[in-house]
């Protein structure tokens, strides 16, 4: 049987890959640490899971309005004014399956062959793939470790051709960790405005999960000329520890959003109702769950790093946001132990889940061969003794 030629360009998720293979592992009995999984180890605060169980009770169990349904919408528009300043009204919301879904309907709608669309590496796994899907080119922009991995206004000014139809900015950065400051994003504002045919999609998902007193600043907000050119794409998956139940939104200009809706009307329909219903509590509900698991991952983040940039080898900055450490592991590079030699992300990533038993993802798979990931969406004990298997581990390829 012969398949689309788009079907062969397209990889399969390598963080999923990751976690199903120390899950068969796991199922051999061996015991491994995982530091794959982006998604919070916390469980769905009680009160948003009483909302789902009202709604089925009330029979909120039949399809809704393909975008979402209106006290959801009322309530993202709510939110997106009280965090962000931005104001919307519910035609300018389509709610998906979560943000990975909006994203795709996003490029779907905007983008097509012949088109560039700019993503600064390291970046989301998915966003390449994604914009391929579109038939349009991804051009991957490097950024450096000497600028906390962000794009400055100059890497962008050079990255813009005529052709280039699309920005996609995700701050906090999955999978470093990064984040941009305001002044910094005047500086690229600075820059998108001069070119009116540039969309950018702002994806906030790890929006709530940030330390050190960092405000989080959403570019739009900025300038209200840049708005029309920005989708806002955001969900209660990270923030409220809701990865399963898949509810992500978008937020953008009428048009745009219709469009996403009609595409979305022909591949899922709407999400899931009970989900729904869900978030509505989710994002009007008690956020000190929020809180207190941010507090948490504040304190992980610290040992992890602390643990990291003592091995020798390595090197890692501290995030400011998300959940993610992304080690920079060249050093080890040109070492090998009892017949693995390690060339590269990939190679290492594989000695780690057979010798030390901990599953980590390979930094090539986000645009940056000299690094590897890792979660620290996990408990402090697996932290802990994760990272003294990864320390004895190294110590073998370094002897």
């Amino acid at each position: 049987m012969k398949l689309a030629k788009r079907a062969s360009r397209i990889k399969p998720s390598p963080t999923l890959a990751i976690s199903a293979k120390a899950n068969a592992m796991r199922a051999e009995g061996r015991d491994v640490i995982s530091f794959g999984a982006g998604e919070p180890d916390f469980d769905t605060p009680d009160h948003i899971k009483q909302a789902a169980l009202a709604a089925m009770k009330a029979g909120f169990t039949k399809y809704t309005p393909v975008g979402g349904i209106n006290e959801l919408k009322d309530a993202i528009t709510a939110k997106l004014l009280r965090d962000n300043g931005l104001s919307y009204t519910r035609s300018n919301i389509c709610v998906s399956c979560g943000a990975k879904h909006a994203i795709y309907n996003l490029a779907q709608v905007l983008f097509e062959q012949g088109d560039e669309v700019i993503i600064p590496a390291p970046y989301w796994v998915s966003y390449p793939d994604i914009v391929a899907l579109a038939g349009a080119t991804p051009c991957i922009l490097p950024t450096s470790e000497k600028h906390q991995f962000k794009m400055t206004p100059e890497d962008l000014e050079r990255a813009v051709s005529p052709k280039t139809r699309g920005l996609i900015l995700n701050s906090p950065s999955n999978p470093t960790g990064s984040a941009y400051t305001a002044e910094e994003l005047r500086a690229i504002v600075a820059i998108v405005k001069k070119h009116p045919s540039i969309v950018v999609i702002s994806d906030d998902i790890y929006e709530k999960i940030i330390y050190d007193g960092l405000s989080f600043t959403n570019i739009a907000s900025l300038d209200e000329g840049l708005k029309e050119q920005t989708i806002v794409v955001n969900g209660v998956s990270k923030s409220h520890a809701m990865t399963g139940w898949r509810i992500g939104y978008a937020a953008g200009p009428e048009a745009v959003i219709a469009a996403a809706t009609n595409v979305q009307s022909q591949n899922t329909s709407n999400p899931a109702s009970i989900s729904q219903k869900a978030a509505v509590a989710a994002l009007r509900g008690d956020q000190g769950p929020t809180e207190r698991m941010v507090g948490e991952f504040a304190a992980r983040r610290d040992y992890i790093t602390a643990a990291l940039n003592d091995m020798p080898g390595v090197s890692c900055l501290k995030p400011q946001g998300a959940f993610y450490v992304f080690p920079n592991v060249a050093k080890l590079y040109g070492t090998s132990c009892e017949g693995r030699d390690i060339d590269g992300s990939a190679a290492l990533t594989a000695f780690l889940l057979e010798v030390a038993e901990i599953a980590v993802v390979p930094g090539v798979e986000f645009g940056s061969d000299d690094h590897v990931r890792l979660s620290y969406a996990t408990s402090m004990e697996n932290i802990e003794r994760g990272m003294a298997r990864m320390r004895e581990a190294l110590a073998r390829l370094l002897h």
